[in-house]
């Protein structure tokens, strides 16, 4: 038996000695390429190497790859849990050749890391080669020697692989392990290979061609090898059992969940998909993916609630799943430092997540417990779907999973129906309009050459009038608003948070005002509108940038970078910005972190930011490819996409991130940083916003100004006025509890007097009474008092402040089977235009009409008589 660990290591060793480099694994979000959700095999980290756009100083690799198949094309959540080797989270070995051995070598790598490293019985591999791979079949067959009874060829289906429709792409050899006849399933190529005798444990990728858009093969000039071998898989084979749960990696996870939920059957689906979703929701966020609503954030959000409701399942309705994070620290932080590091962030996301999603859970688990109840046929309602989706967050996943247990499906289709009736309904209530709307076609690319130029000539390409539903037209006139496209411009277009440049463009028969700039596609649209004359198509412009708004936008948005900087630098690397904007008056940067930051942080922050400005770094920019940038280690946005080329800003040694903003040309061109507001706006998320320059002195002014305004009024020196204020608060302290003190005497006074003006009804003292200016405690105090005096006894006291009225109604407790004070006090508020409640023997009540109260009050006694009469009776 080996452990997990041991047989990453083996692997890795091994490779290395047959020169191969040694490669980290890469994150779980490709960095560049939009086609992929997740890193979803090792070869991802390769793909620009395989297709020629990128080269490195090494032909042979070999890593071991965390990978995800979660969302997207690849996708086996549904299938986690109830089978014996989907995950969502999985570990991938790999060796890689770019352009260096072949075919021969790849295949006697394999053979003998697993028959002479690993020892296994090589009457236990089966081989399966592409039917037309004679190369690869005569290397197996003919020099290995592998059994040909132990050998198969298949067709494309199972044997060749394409990077896509169109690229490289090649046949490959799969290595299965055969568990044994004890297990049902055929050899691979059989009519019932689909069972799980014989499993795939390495498959062996050959690129040597390159297919066109028409399906045609050319050789590759440079044939290359891609495999891959599931960790996961491999260790199941090395410990002796059938089953990947079954493995070291999963074992301690899953004892951690009997011991929490005291569930201790090994085959339930739930301890299985905890175990796996716990690897999947940690690693994810490891590599700075947050829960939300869209993208990779809610396939994360999806597994937390999934794993949340399976735990609910055994028995688990406390918070439970941030603390899987420790054991899973144990088993693999070893091999991935990054997930030691960030576990006490991992942990805080994870409860935070289960305890908003908790409240809705029991909710919308009856809503659907009770559609299943009164189903009628074999299918959960859309209407049901949709609802517990947008109502109690269920991804509509959790609810098939659900389905599935009770033996239903889903109505997809109706879910969908909601869905999109839902999404025209938004859109109409939406006043929002893109600028250029779907109508703006534009083709090409602007240049841009504002970083060194903010004046430039250009030529008009194209012009529009409208900016909701732009339309084409050859002339501008006075008063237009619209649309201008140049062949070059100064203008910086919206983008990465900074906005865009305003400006004119001056021709020879008019002037046109830029009020914003933004980017379609690859084109700048200058939109504004002709102050005078005319524009046409075709003419020459002087293109004029207003410098007044690109400097201060461009101090503000060289300080974002200094912030973000700092925050890393004083709260943790963990903080990664996931937002920004920048304008000529301020700067708002968000970014991920737990919990508020302390003042005293801020301020180790602002000074931090400041410091770099006092030493005037200088800032460069430097233009290279994507790849080299993020090898060296430069700060990559989460989320951002990048070109194969980008813009490296550096600020000293202080700060290197990817920007293709508008920089100072040194940090104390800044001059001053100011932050001016700190507050969370979203689960993890906080949002700093600060000025710089002339606005952060400006600022600094009015607050002086408020300060001494306040000292003047306080009679205090600006220095003393927090001293001032805390006299003046011991004051009103000591003030108020004389003035509770008076209160209280006025209250055994008034009630003195007033308890002689109480008639006497039906064996009952009644007192209805106003008493000028007294407050609620008083009126309250006062009722009291006169309840304990009179003994059996019908009260209610009024009194106007601000003109309101306030009512405080109380009946002794031996009289309130006959009156409620409540009733009373109703019966009152109602002649005021007020209404009110309490106890039966204590009710307050206040009104809108002071003018009635006399009156009001003088009919309490008749109200009383007539109660008492009528209930004695």
């Amino acid at each position: 038996m080996k452990s997990s660990a041991e047989i990453r290591k083996t692997f890795l060793d091994y490779f290395c000695q047959q020169d191969h480099r040694i490669v980290s694994s890469s994150l779980l979000i490709p960095t560049n390429d939009p086609t992929l959700l997740f890193t979803n095999a090792g070869m991802v980290q390769f793909k620009d190497v395989f297709l020629g756009r990128e080269t490195r100083s090494y032909h042979r690799a070999t890593s071991a790859q965390r990978c995800m198949r979660a969302g997207g094309k690849h996708n086996d959540l549904e299938n986690v849990g109830y089978t014996a080797r989907h995950h969502t989270f999985f570990e991938m070995l790999g060796n890689f050749s770019f352009g260096d051995y072949f075919k021969r070598e790849a295949i006697y790598y394999a053979w003998e890391f697993l028959t002479e490293v690993l020892s296994l019985p090589p009457d236990r591999l089966w081989i399966t080669v592409f039917e037309d791979d004679h190369e690869a079949a005569n290397i197996w067959l003919k020099e290995v020697g592998v059994n040909p009874k132990h050998f198969s060829r298949c067709d494309a289906k199972d044997n060749f692989w394409s990077m896509g429709d169109v690229g490289p792409c090649g046949p490959c050899s799969e290595i299965f392990y055969d568990h044994g006849p004890n297990i049902a399933g055929g050899s691979p190529g059989s009519l019932d290979q689909e069972g799980d005798r014989y499993i795939e444990i390495w498959n062996l990728v050959f690129m040597q061609y390159d297919r066109d858009k028409d399906g045609h093969l050319s050789p590759l000039p440079k044939p290359s090898v891609d495999t891959g071998m599931g960790l996961e898989r491999l260790a199941a084979v090395m410990q002796g059992v059938h089953d990947n749960y079954d493995i070291d990696l999963f074992r301690k996870l899953i004892i951690a969940i009997t011991e929490l939920s005291g569930s201790h059957s090994r085959g339930n689906a739930s301890l299985r998909v905890i175990a796996d979703h716990i690897r999947s929701c940690a690693f994810l966020i490891v590599d700075g993916v947050q829960p939300s609503n869209e993208g990779r954030g809610y396939v994360l959000r999806r597994i937390i609630r999934r794993a949340i409701r399976h735990g609910h399942k055994l028995g688990l309705h406390e918070p439970f799943f941030y603390r899987l994070v420790r054991p899973l620290v144990e088993e693999m932080g070893a091999a991935y430092p990054e997930l030691f590091q960030a576990q006490e962030r991992v942990k805080q996301i994870l409860k935070q997540e289960e305890e908003r999603f908790s409240e809705t859970l029991d909710q919308g688990l009856k809503i659907l417990e009770q559609d299943i109840a009164h189903l009628s046929g074999s299918m959960i309602f859309g209407e049901t779907v949709f609802r517990l989706y947008d109502t109690f967050g269920f991804p509509i996943d959790l609810t098939a999973d659900i389905a599935r247990e009770h033996g239903l499906t889903i109505d997809i289709e109706g879910f969908e129906h909601a869905m999109s009736k839902q999404r025209e309904q938004a859109r109409a209530a939406s006043r929002f309009k893109a600028v250029g709307g779907s109508e703006l076609q534009l083709d090409g690319e602007t240049q841009f050459i504002g970083y060194e130029r903010l004046q430039i000539e250009g030529k008009v390409l194209a012009l529009f009038r409208g900016t909701d539903t732009p339309e084409t037209v050859t002339r501008l006139s006075a008063g237009d608003q619209g649309i201008v496209i140049l062949d070059q411009t100064s203008f910086y277009a919206e983008s990465g948070g900074q906005i865009g440049d305003r400006g004119t463009l001056l021709g020879s028969d008019g002037l046109f005002n830029i009020s914003d700039t933004r980017k379609h596609g690859a084109v700048h649209i200058h939109i504004g509108k002709v102050r005078l004359g005319q524009l046409q198509l075709g003419d020459s412009v002087q293109a004029e940038v207003n410098e007044e708004y690109r400097i201060p936008t461009k101090r503000n948005h060289s300080a974002t970078h200094l912030l973000h900087a700092a925050l890393r630098k004083i709260l943790g690397d963990q903080v990664l910005q996931k937002g920004s904007l920048v304008d000529a008056a301020h700067l708002r940067f968000d970014f991920s972190h737990l919990g508020a930051i302390r003042l005293e942080q801020l301020h180790q922050i602002e000074r931090l930011v400041n410091a770099q400005i006092r030493a005037n770094l200088s800032v460069e920019t430097q233009i290279m490819p994507l790849q080299q940038a993020l090898n060296s280690g430069i700060l990559a946005l989460f989320g951002e996409k990048y070109g194969e080329w980008v813009r490296v800003l550096r600020m000293g040694d202080f700060s290197t991130e990817l920007c293709g903003g508008t920089h100072v040309g040194r940090t104390g061109d800044i001059g001053l940083f100011k932050i001016i507001s700190e507050a969370g706006i979203a689960s993890g998320i906080r949002r700093i916003e600060a000025v710089t320059g002339e606005m952060a002195l400006q600022w600094i002014e009015e607050n002086e100004i408020c300060l001494r305004s306040i000292a003047t009024k306080l009679k205090a020196l600006p220095d003393k006025v927090i001293d001032r204020i805390e006299q003046l608060q011991q004051q009103t302290r000591q003030q108020e509890k004389e003035l509770q003190l008076l209160r209280a005497k006025l209250a055994n006074v008034e009630g003195g007097d007033l308890s002689a003006q109480a008639q006497e009804i039906c064996g009952v003292k009644v007192l209805a009474a106003k008493i000028e200016g007294a407050d609620v405690k008083t009126l309250r105090d006062t009722v009291d008092q006169l309840k304990s005096k009179l003994t059996t006894a019908v009260i209610i006291l009024g009194s106007v402040v601000e003109d309101k009225v306030i009512l405080i109604a109380g009946v002794t407790k031996n009289t309130i089977n006959y009156i409620k004070a409540g009733d009373l006090v109703n019966f009152v508020a109602e002649q005021v235009d007020g209404c009110g409640g309490g106890r039966p023997d204590m009710a307050q009540a206040g009104g809108k009409n002071p003018s009635k109260l006399d009156e009001a009050l003088r009919a309490v006694p008749t109200w009383v008589g007539n109660c008492l009469s009528a209930r004695k009776k």
